[in-house]
């Protein structure tokens, strides 16, 4: 091999040992769930993954074992799961998945006997604000902002200039149209 091209291949191999021990730098990555950013500086976006119906306390305690089918399609919505061969059996799941709060998974399961319901498996179902707010990714202790004025707040504001004189009609304004048809 020449020296000419020796030399030309230095800074070729000298720029590969520099990369792949840049390599070795790098933080070693965590796991896709626990991962919130990239080499400290980028943030993926993760959206939020919800599947299934909620099935609340208040809905659970409309439900009666008798209803017909259709009765209970209309309180708790359509089971996300039908099986041909477990006809009697609607199952009702919910999962969320959501940065910054943990994984949800809830299931219940309606049985039928022909098209009278049997019995509702709900196992302990949130209520509506207890489901919220565990879903929710305001925090508790977050300040919440003051709506309304206090006694001594609205006896400091400025009054409004008081108005002696009635209002004095106004003259309707007068228009002149031109003519609609030509003469």
């Amino acid at each position: 091999m020449s020296p000419v091209r020796s030399v030309a291949r230095l800074p070729l191999a000298l720029m590969l040992a520099l990369g792949l021990g840049g390599c070795s730098y790098l933080p070693s990555l965590p796991s896709i769930s626990q991962a919130d950013t990239f080499l400290g500086v980028i943030t993926p976006y993760r959206m939020d993954i919800v599947q299934g119906n909620v099935v609340t306390k208040e809905q659970v305690a409309l439900i009666k074992p008798g209803m017909a089918r259709a009765q209970v399609r209309d309180i708790l919505g359509s089971p996300m799961l039908t099986d041909v061969f477990h006809a009697d059996r609607w199952d009702y799941v919910f999962t969320i998945r959501r940065p910054g709060t943990e994984p949800q998974r809830r299931s219940v399961v309606a049985w039928f006997k022909g098209d009278k319901l049997e019995k509702l498996e709900a196992p302990d179902p949130p209520g509506e604000h207890e489901f919220v707010n565990s879903i929710s990714r305001v925090r508790a202790d977050a300040k919440k902002p003051v709506l309304e004025l206090t006694p001594e707040e609205r006896q400091a504001l400025p009054r409004p200039a008081k108005v002696d004189a009635p209002p004095t009609e106004t003259p309707p304004p007068q228009r002149s149209y031109p003519p609609l048809e030509a003469s």
